[in-house]
């Protein structure tokens, strides 16, 4: 389990491909200012690299490599990745420490696309378009996860969706980097999935 608030941004070193070409090992390497909850980095830890929960498979002081299937390349940005990329990083809660944003298993469900970015007073409005079946399950002042970022939804329509980024959750993330028509991963909020799903049986 994660919270969505990252703890440092990593970058993609190398690309390899395992499985017969069809699945690859990422290694990817950890910046300085990278804040760990605690022994996150070692062998068989799990971490969520944009939002995408892995297992650490072999790490070093300032790097770890994480072995990618190739259902979570074509369900997430993963596939696109390419030495350079940057990879919002952070380590698996533990009992008793603090929630700060919310609960985040790190299953991405799709991909969404950023429509816009537009500066609003001291923030930036991102407008993100959603796949269709994901779209009931966003709602205004509820929370979403995107490339593991935890961020309260400000306004829906229809498959559209806007969130308010400030300054420093832009320069301490990815987003810094990302622009209309990038795709980001989406985690949709927990309790949304449930309750959809609970409603479902009761219609059945």
């Amino acid at each position: 389990m994660f919270t969505g608030l990252i703890t440092g941004v990593g970058t993609v070193q190398a690309v390899t491909p395992i499985g017969e070409g069809r699945d690859a090992r990422f290694t990817i390497a950890t910046p300085e200012n990278a804040v760990w909850r605690g022994a996150e980095k070692r062998l068989g830890a799990s971490i969520a690299c944009s939002g995408v929960c892995l297992t650490v498979v072999e790490a070093g002081e300032d790097w770890f490599a994480v072995e990618v299937s190739a259902e979570t390349l074509a369900r997430s940005t993963l596939g696109g990745w390419s030495p350079g990329t940057l990879v919002n990083l952070e380590g698996s809660l533990r009992l008793g420490d603090e929630l700060g944003g919310h609960l985040v298993s790190g299953h991405v469900d799709g991909l969404a696309e950023i429509v816009s970015a537009t500066p609003e007073n001291g923030s930036t409005r991102w407008v993100f378009e959603l796949p269709e079946e994901l779209a009931p399950f966003v709602a205004p002042k509820g929370s979403i996860a995107l490339n593991g970022v935890s961020l309260t939804v400000n306004e829906v329509e229809g498959a559209r969706f806007g969130v308010n980024i400030i300054p420093h959750t832009a320069a301490n993330t990815n987003f810094s980097a990302l622009r209309p028509g990038d795709r980001v991963n989406v985690e949709i909020d927990m309790l949304a999935r449930y309750l959809a799903r609970q409603l479902g049986f009761k219609k059945g």
